[in-house]
């Protein structure tokens, strides 16, 4: 859960618009290449591009791994619900969550469960003793719900709000 843009009322030009068009069908894109896609100089794509990351609209570029490549053939979403609604019971198990080996994800929820976890595990028993060592054995923990995951398709970003 990455930080909110500094301005989030501030309306992206068409432009900007664009360039995240770009930016999400291919990160490694050229400056150049997007400045021509765009109609704009290549200093001002990059000062564009610039501008976008200073805002948090643009959170980062990375490499997706394919976890089976490496070594994690099992990956599953881990529903967790806690025992009270705290801000100490939330911060006791939502600070530790960068740290748990495997967590790909983590999204905090309103509704029945309070917290969904991807997790990329080498195989059921790594799956096994992830839940029971740092979810179920956590004392905030009331409850987890494993979901296996057969497949994955990525959607489109959002690049286009409404307007």
């Amino acid at each position: 859960m990455g930080p909110v843009p500094k301005n989030p009322q501030r309306e992206l030009a068409p432009v900007d618009r664009a360039i995240l068009r770009l930016l999400v069908a291919d990160a490694r894109m050229p400056n150049n290449a997007i400045a021509e896609a765009v109609g704009i100089a290549p200093s001002t794509c990059l000062g564009r591009i610039r501008a976008l990351r200073e805002r948090g609209v643009i959170r980062g570029f990375h490499a997706e791994v394919e976890p089976a490549a490496v070594g994690l053939g099992i990956q599953a979403m881990i529903a967790v619900r806690l025992h009270a609604h705290t801000k100490e019971q939330i911060g006791s198990f939502a600070g530790g969550i960068p740290r748990l080996p495997g967590v790909v994800a983590a999204y905090h929820l309103s509704g029945a469960d309070d917290y969904l976890l991807h997790v990329a595990v080498a195989d059921t028993d790594a799956l096994r003793d992830f839940v029971l060592d740092h979810l179920t054995a956590h004392p905030a923990v009331q409850h987890t719900e494993t979901s296996l995951i057969f497949g994955h398709v990525r959607g489109a970003a959002p690049t286009e709000g409404d307007d």
